[in-house]
């Protein structure tokens, strides 16, 4: 497809190298070129956790590198709003949530995309790792080239609307690639180092962090006889699966293996722990998601694949049934820690048809 010559793309320009090289590609490519940095949180922390200021200068150096304009704006507020409050409420209730999700879907392409438009942005690009693919049918959304860096897991919740909008120029692309791009066009982030931790609040001690929202409530651990083996923090700071962190020693009559968190008793505010890493209670192969979204509506009962988190490995899974907003789906092999409050993504071969939000089993 040919670039329309009047047409603008604004990149949203994080300071990583993602984006610096998506933003390159179009230019390359021969497209018209902003790029916009956006600040999503304004809590005071110590320096290192949500280094807004460094990553702001990284953005306008690579700005000037490629010689285009930057932008900035600020949706905390948004933020707050929309997701993180959110968030806070899933954690409270018991469950693990996926801020990622929910900033994708309302900030990175919501708000990014209205404030762009009002730019005079036909369209938005961002660094992510993803394809998309355009036919008779609308907008699909596919893996990328790269499968340890595919990033569709945290994209599922977009609509036609917001992916006919957006490019991802990095999706055949794999991340050596990119790297060895950005060192080759001299990018001032060419060796930064990826960022993790939570969507736009960055690396910190996560309990810590969370425990400024979520107050402390103690309570029993347990096992699944009943037998109490030491003292939790607050469920919410726990999730299924979780073998470090837990405090446990030594039980006197159990054997030496590590424990997992296995279930939260909620009206008991007891936490349930086993021992092996494959315990029984760790196991499941049927699930109900709600708030499910689809980007493609396939027939059903449908069998194809899943993840229930980010890298892990496809999953054979049948789609059994999905009234409203409420789907149903049996795996072929006994998951392990399917988490409530996560997102379980089903894809049809290489695209991705949407998902939803793990209930309570």
């Amino acid at each position: 497809m040919q670039p329309v010559a009047d047409s603008l793309i604004i990149v949203g320009l994080s300071g990583g190298v993602d984006s610096s090289v998506a933003a390159w590609q179009l230019l390359e490519q021969g497209e018209r070129v902003e790029a916009l940095f956006m600040k999503n949180w304004e809590e005071e922390d110590r320096p290192g956790y949500c280094a807004a200021a460094e990553d702001l200068a990284d953005a306008q150096a690579v700005a000037d590198h490629l010689g285009i304009r930057l932008h900035r704006v600020n949706f905390s507020a948004e933020y707050w709003d929309q997701v993180f409050s959110e968030c806070l409420l899933e954690y409270r209730a018991g469950r693990t949530p996926n801020p990622d999700v929910l900033c994708n879907q309302r900030i990175k392409f919501r708000a990014f995309l209205d404030h762009a438009r009002s730019l005079g942005a036909s369209a938005i690009a961002t660094g992510h790792y993803a394809r998309i693919r355009r036919d008779a049918r609308g907008v699909h959304l596919c893996l990328s080239r790269d499968a340890r860096k595919d990033q569709t897991y945290f994209l599922y919740r977009l609509d036609q609307e917001q992916l006919a909008a957006s490019r991802f120029p990095l999706g055949t692309m794999t991340k050596a690639q990119v790297r060895d791009l950005a060192r080759q066009i001299g990018l001032p982030t060419a060796e930064k180092p990826d960022s993790t931790g939570i969507c736009f609040i960055g690396e910190r001690p996560f309990r810590a962090f969370l425990a400024r929202y979520v107050p402390e409530a103690p309570g029993p651990i347990e096992t699944p006889e009943g037998e109490r083996i030491g003292t939790h923090r607050g469920v919410a700071y726990y999730t299924l699966g979780q073998r470090q962190g837990l405090g446990i020693g030594g039980i006197a009559g159990a054997a030496e293996a590590p424990w997992f968190v296995a279930r939260k008793d909620l009206s008991r505010n007891a936490l349930i722990v086993v021992q092996g890493h494959d315990h029984p209670l760790l196991l499941r192969r049927e699930i109900t998601a709600t708030r499910w979204h689809w980007i493609h509506r396939p027939a059903l009962p449908l069998a194809c694949s899943a993840r229930l988190r980010h890298q892990q490995p496809l999953q054979a899974v049948q789609v059994l049934s999905c009234r409203r907003d409420r789907c149903t789906l049996r795996f072929e092999q006994p998951q392990r820690a399917i988490t409530p409050g996560q997102s379980v993504v089903v894809y049809l071969g290489e695209e991705c048809l949407g998902g939803g939000i793990i209930e309570d089993d």
